[in-house]
C-alpha cells in the first residue's frame, strides 16, 4: 500500500528517501488495525503533498509558517475575546436585566457568542501547550462563526463580510504550519503575551473604567494590529534577522485584528492601512538596525 503513496513525493525526494520511508512505513503499520493504518497512510500522503508543496519544516516556507501560526490563534483569541467583552459590557452596562435581555437577543447571535468562546478557549488551550486539540477547538469555532455570519448575512452583526474571511484565512495558515514545529513553547509565549496586551487594554477602554488606560485614547481598532507590529520587530531583534521574515508572519497573522478594526470604525480602512504601513516601516527600521549591529 505504502508504494503507490510514496510516488506522491517528488522525484529527487523520492530517489533520495524513498525506499527509507516504505522500510519504515510497512514496519510501523504491520501489527496495526485497519483503522490505524488508514491513518498512518493518510499521515504519510500528508507528509508527500508538504514536501511537494513546499510546506515541510525543513522549507522556508514551513518555518515561515511554523512562525506565524501561533500569532494567527492569538490574534483570533482577541478578536474573538473582544467581541465576547464588548457584548458582556453591553449587557452589564445596560439598565435592563440581564435574563429579559439574553430573552430578547437572537438564537442566532447567542450561538456566534458561543462559538467565539470556543474560539477563545481553544486558542489558550492551544497556547499553553496542548496544540493539537486546541487548535482543533479554535478552528470548529472560526469555521462556525464564518457558517453563522455567512447564513444571517454579513451586515447582520456589524461585523462586515471580511470577518468570515479572516476566520478562513486563519484556519488556513494553522493548518499550513508543519505538525513538528506546532506548539514551539517560546513562540506560544510570546504570541499569549502578544495576546494579552492586546486584549486587556481596549477591554478597559471599553468598559469606561479609565478612557486612558495603557495611552489608549481612541481605539479605532488599531491597537491590536499596533501590538502584533510590535511584536513582530522585538522577535526579529531577538533572532538578529533583517525583519521581514517576522513582520511577514505578523502581516498573515493580521486578518482577524484587520476585521475587529474595519468593523470597528465601519469600513475605515484608515487605520488598517496605517498600520500595515507601520508594519513596513518597522521591518526597514529592523533591517537597518541589525546591519548597524554586524558593522559594529
Amino acid at each position: 500500500m505504502s508504494d503507490p503513496l510514496v510516488r506522491l513525493y517528488p522525484a529527487a525526494y523520492r530517489a533520495a528517501h524513498g525506499q527509507e520511508i516504505i522500510d519504515v512505513h510497512r514496519e510501523m503499520t504491520a501489527d496495526m488495525p485497519r483503522p490505524a493504518r488508514l491513518r498512518a497512510d493518510a499521515d504519510l500522503v500528508a507528509h508527500a503533498l508538504r514536501v511537494r508543496l513546499g510546506l515541510d519544516s525543513a522549507s522556508p516556507a514551513g518555518r515561515f509558517f511554523a512562525l506565524a501560526a501561533p500569532f494567527a490563534l492569538a490574534a483570533c483569541a482577541v478578536g474573538s475575546g473582544l467581541r465576547l467583552t464588548r457584548w458582556y459590557t453591553g449587557l452589564a452596562l445596560s439598565p435592563a436585566p440581564v435574563r429579559v435581555q439574553l430573552h430578547a437577543t437572537d438564537g442566532a447571535w447567542i450561538l456566534y457568542m458561543l462559538l467565539s468562546l470556543l474560539v477563545c478557549v481553544g486558542a489558550v488551550v492551544a497556547l499553553t501547550g496542548r496544540w493539537g486539540p486546541g487548535a482543533g477547538l479554535a478552528g470548529c469555532g472560526l469555521l462556525g462563526t464564518a457558517a453563522v455570519q455567512w447564513a444571517a448575512g454579513a451586515h447582520v452583526y456589524e461585523e462586515g463580510a471580511l470577518t468570515p474571511v479572516a476566520a478562513l484565512l486563519t484556519v488556513a495558515v494553522v493548518l499550513v504550519c508543519p505538525p513538528d514545529r506546532r506548539g514551539d513553547r517560546r513562540l506560544s509565549a510570546a504570541a499569549g503575551a502578544m495576546a494579552a496586551v492586546g486584549w486587556f487594554p481596549v477591554v478597559v477602554v471599553n468598559a469606561g473604567a479609565y478612557t486612558g488606560a495603557f495611552g489608549v485614547t481612541t481605539d479605532y481598532g488599531a491597537w491590536p494590529l499596533l501590538v502584533l507590529a510590535f511584536t513582530g520587530a522585538v522577535l526579529a531583534l531577538r533572532a538578529r534577522s533583517s525583519g521581514l521574515r517576522e513582520m511577514g508572519a505578523m502581516a498573515v497573522s493580521a486578518p482577524p485584528l484587520v476585521a475587529y478594526s474595519c468593523a470597528t470604525v465601519w469600513g475605515d480602512l484608515r487605520p488598517v492601512l496605517g498600520t500595515f504601513l507601520l508594519l513596513s516601516v518597522m521591518a526597514a527600521l529592523t533591517a537597518f538596525l541589525q546591519t548597524v549591529r554586524r558593522r559594529s
